[in-house]
């Protein structure tokens, strides 16, 4: 094991003994002190008179200052959002009034909806066009991104990887590339924030937001966005009485304040004050905070790599590693094996997950070396 490698933390979660769980990319277990505090966070509700004015803005602002230690950008950046749909049609809502007729919008091919529907509701409102990116034949998705970012372009809408496999997109590379034709870049990160490094400085998004409920171990109900400060005075998608100035004298609300509270909390989810959600995702950026995500992405990395070893040693075909992420990829099934391989592997609790023609393992650091052992024992007897 390196310096930066981390071992098993399966005692920091609630997994039984028999349950090998590779499939955080489809929703992540939760940390049991994220769970206690959610508890906690739910009989608070019990007593609403312990509730100050405070409270109300407490959370979500230790939770920007957690995610700009954790992530990275100025804690005033951040915004508390519910779900990575909400996060883009934020973005979209705060982008379409500068878009015009035959401008473009380049999407990924095969795109989670939540990262693809706002752009096309705001390419019908303004004329726009749709721009996709094909999925290459190499797996190398950087190329063709690259291919189409061009003048004329004013959106790029992106991950770090695929959602459905883990192929790896060059960030920085498609950040310099929008700087260069105007185009703002828009990146959905709700598969790798948390579990694989991201430089804001050097990508220079315009808007990112994820999910909580994946890599960032966070519950059900979270999200975080990050703004950029070009965008912060932009039209948010809702009037939170919440983020504007003085909200915390509650006497005074029936003044209606002109003016929003500073940064990015314009952009906020008008519920940013649920005491059974954010206590929670307060626990989870904390322990993220522990582990550094550098070190949580070296281990990963080290987990993933001796399952792909097992995978090729069985005849199954994977991209070459320098296009696969750290923390999640995908591996096509040998051909001459048809059955049901995650519902044969989810019958011995080996939970794994296919989405499009790829079966996709993404792991966690409660991965055990039983866990590695049970898979590959399972994958031996059902592709002999």
């Amino acid at each position: 094991m390196t310096e930066t490698e981390l071992p098993s933390q399966r005692a920091l979660f609630d997994i039984p003994d028999d349950v090998a769980y590779f499939n955080c990319a489809y929703n992540s277990p939760l940390l049991n002190a994220a769970r206690d505090r959610l508890l906690a966070g739910a009989v608070s509700k019990s007593h609403p008179w312990e509730r100050t004015a405070a409270s109300f803005f407490e959370d979500a602002d230790s939770l920007r200052r957690l995610a700009s230690e954790v992530l990275g950008g100025d804690a005033d950046g951040y915004a508390i959002v519910p779900a990575a749909s909400y996060g883009c049609s934020a973005a979209a809502r705060a982008i379409e009034p500068t878009l015009s007729r035959g401008d473009k919008i380049v999407v990924m091919d095969e795109e989670f909806p939540s990262n693809y529907l706002p752009w096309e509701r705001s390419a019908r409102e303004r004329g726009a066009e749709i721009v996709t990116v094909p999925t290459p034949a190499d797996g190398d998705w950087t190329k063709p991104f690259l291919a189409r970012i061009e003048p004329g372009v004013k959106v790029v809408a992106a991950g770090h990887c695929h959602w459905t496999n883990g192929a790896f997109v060059d960030l920085v590379a498609l950040g310099k590339a929008c700087r260069a034709v105007g185009a703002s870049l828009v990146l959905d990160l709700t598969q790798s924030l948390g579990a694989m490094p991201f430089d804001i400085a050097a990508v220079q998004p315009d808007f990112v937001y994820a999910a909580g409920y994946k890599w960032l171990l966070c519950p059900y109900g979270f999200g975080l966005m990050y703004v950029a400060p070009a965008w912060r005075g932009a039209r948010p998608l809702e009037e939170s009485w919440l983020k504007r100035e003085n909200a915390e004298n509650f006497a005074g609300l029936v003044k209606y304040a002109p003016n929003y509270a500073p940064g990015a909390r314009r952009f906020d989810v008008g519920e940013t004050v649920v005491p059974t959600v954010l206590p929670g995702a307060i626990a989870a950026l904390e322990q993220l905070k522990a582990w550094r995500v550098p070190a949580i992405a070296a281990s990963l990395a080290q987990i993933n790599a001796r399952i792909a070893d097992a995978l090729e040693r069985h005849g199954f075909s994977l991209p070459p590693q320098h296009l696969r992420s750290p923390h999640m990829f995908g591996a096509q099934i040998p051909g001459h094996y048809h059955g049901n391989l995650v519902a044969e592997l989810a019958k011995q609790r080996i939970y794994v997950s296919q989405r499009g023609n790829a079966v996709r393992f993404a792991p966690h650091l409660h991965v055990s070396e039983v866990d590695l052992a049970r898979l590959e024992a399972a994958l031996a007897a059902l592709l002999r």
